[in-house]
């Protein structure tokens, strides 16, 4: 069997990319598996580094302001499609996985057309142009989120969740946790995240407001990304109480460790935190298609799951918002309760299963 999984461009498509195919190894390990994705995004380094073959098309995305880059996006595009019917007639996959990204476009569209079976694995609440365009080819649509039927084909949707990073669930002490990031387990924690790139909001508001945290002997594992690692490690003087990385290697250790999240809402890191039970003060970026994020986050901020702050008041409000719930245990548990339920830890599994359905259809 062969399978080609497409698309990337953030940790939120490739994380859940990397355990699909890591799912369908585990069924079979003669299954042979082809990754396409954008060059010069981070799927052509992370999907090598889980042990897996990437090919990279010429393909960016669409800029929505009048801008020069708009000029070449059409002939990176032809370039794409042509390279992507290239791959895949050489490839011959018995089945192709879309997961979002700019790759996604072209290779789905190609083994559309060739009538391959096709899967789309749509994270968010509210999908993007291009996955609306698609579904009218593709076999099936993979969710994580219900009523999708108000974009998809009812007769192709399947609630499957967002796949996640198998390493999230290992299970680490408080202590061991504490121990790895040189911090004291018996005070609070509070765990800043705005994605493997970075989140600048998100950074200048935690700047902004460090000092509060400090005073009230709140610590802090604050990931930066790496766009702005070198000016917050030099804006910010690291004590006992902070630890600042461009990129936190053990995750596992970092959510056990957190009291509080504070993230941006992307599908992949919502489905995290609901598996792993965390309170959480979600900050959506406002700058994504259709705003997305924004509903991804209301889909738990209304079932009392999750806290939101809009990203153009995180300046004033983050900090004062986060103190404010570390002070209320009731509100607390009342976080870590609900966003439990939206919790469905056997994606990858129930996708790996309609992928093989529709090989054996074939």
């Amino acid at each position: 069997m062969k399978v080609i999984i497409s698309g990337g461009g953030t940790g939120g498509h490739i994380f859940p990319a990397v355990s699909i195919a890591n799912a369908l190894k585990a069924v079979d390990s003669s299954i042979e598996i082809l990754f396409v994705g954008a060059e010069g995004k981070m799927e052509m380094e992370k999907v090598p580094a889980a042990g897996y073959k990437i090919i990279g098309l010429p393909v960016a995305g669409f800029q929505r302001r009048l801008t020069l880059k708009n000029i070449t996006f059409f002939f990176k595009l032809a370039a794409s499609m042509r390279k992507a019917r290239k791959v895949v007639t050489e490839f011959n996959p018995d089945v192709v996985v879309g997961v979002g990204g700019y790759a996604s476009g072209p290779v789905l569209r190609v083994a559309s057309n060739k009538k391959i079976p096709s899967i789309i694995q749509e994270q968010n609440s509210y999908p993007g142009v291009t996955n609306k365009i698609l579904s009218k080819k593709v076999s099936k649509i993979c969710v994580a989120y219900p009523e999708m039927e108000r974009f998809f084909p009812a007769e192709k949707i399947i609630l499957t969740g967002n796949p996640i990073r198998q390493n999230l669930l290992e299970k680490v002490s408080r202590e061991e946790a504490a121990k790895y990031f040189g911090l004291d387990p018996n005070k609070k924690v509070v765990f800043v995240t705005g994605g493997s790139l970075g989140a600048r909001t998100i950074n200048q508001g935690i700047q902004t407001g460090y000092q509060k945290l400090v005073d009230e002997g709140i610590q802090l594992i604050w990931q930066t990304g790496k766009y702005y690692y070198e000016q917050i490690k030099s804006a910010v003087p690291e004590n006992d109480n902070i630890k600042i990385m461009a990129f936190v290697d053990r995750m596992e250790a970092a959510f056990s460790l957190a009291d509080i999240v504070v993230s941006r809402a992307g599908a992949s890191s919502i489905s995290e935190i609901a598996l792993l039970g965390k309170a959480t003060i979600f900050v959506p970026s406002p700058n994504v298609s259709e705003d997305h994020q924004t509903k991804n986050a209301m889909a738990l901020v209304k079932e009392d799951a999750a806290l939101m702050v809009a990203d153009k008041d995180v300046a004033a409000n983050l900090v004062d918002k986060v103190l404010e719930l570390l002070k209320d245990d009731k509100g607390l548990q009342s976080l870590q309760s609900n966003v439990k339920k939206f919790a469905m830890p056997d994606a990858a599994k129930v996708i790996v299963e309609e992928l093989f359905k529709l090989v054996k259809q074939k």
